[in-house]
């Protein structure tokens, strides 16, 4: 599986008229071209970032429902009020699965028109790391964090393939291993920086506290 985490910079007040178009017109569209949607999410620390998470088998079918759905009437019809709504939309980072099988697969979402969000909250860990990391991520962090309560629900490391929808860029400044935790009890105060990864960190780590949308599947 190839992943995409996808974070914009909204213009200030305008996140919740584009999670509001979003679950409504652009959810069904990309799934029936191909796409994924793994779950949208408002930044609990940043009140003007919107964070989202898809999903592809395989590159070439990246290529081809990023295609699909872009040229489609869709977005032709609404890219200009979402576009209206962001600052920045190119901090995305495109990963693959750390470890064997799919880390976050598909489940239910509620039907368009839903507004309840969820109760669960997650938090994202993006740690810059060299090549060879997710190997001591499994033997060495994984379990000292199931063991502090805070187990990871999914892992992801770089994919370093080339971009084969350029229209739309991903970032490639840094290697990174990213994991998803649900917020709450332990993982509040888990640390940013576990004993021994700090040997492996080529660039600050960062740490994103997120709250699922109505309609994430992730929930």
């Amino acid at each position: 599986m190839i992943y995409e985490f996808r974070r914009y910079t909204l213009r200030p007040g305008r996140r919740d008229e584009l999670i509001e178009l979003f679950e409504r017109e652009f959810v069904e569209p990309q799934e029936a071209a191909g796409v994924g949607v793994v779950g949208q999410f408002r930044d609990m620390d940043e009140p003007d970032v919107f964070c989202w998470m898809r999903k592809f088998p395989d590159m070439e079918a990246r290529r081809v429902a990023l295609t699909a759905f872009y040229g489609g009437p869709v977005w032709r019809e609404h890219r200009a009020a979402a576009n209206a709504t962001m600052i920045d939309s190119d901090d995305v980072l495109l990963l693959r699965p750390a470890f064997p099988g799919d880390p976050l697969p598909a489940a239910g979402r509620p039907p368009v028109g839903a507004t309840e969000a969820p109760e669960a909250r997650y938090v994202a860990h993006v740690w810059p790391v060299g090549a060879g990391f997710a190997r001591f991520f499994a033997d060495r962090v994984a379990p000292a964090l199931a063991s502090a309560g805070v187990p990871p629900v999914a892992c992801f490391e770089t994919e370093d393939a080339e971009n084969t929808f350029p229209a739309l860029p991903v970032r490639t400044d840094e290697r990174v291993f990213v994991w998803l935790a649900r917020l709450g009890g332990p993982a509040e105060a888990c640390p940013a920086e576990p004993p021994g990864v700090g040997a492996w960190l080529t660039a600050a780590p960062r740490r994103f506290r997120l709250s699922p949308t109505p309609r994430s599947a992730l929930r």
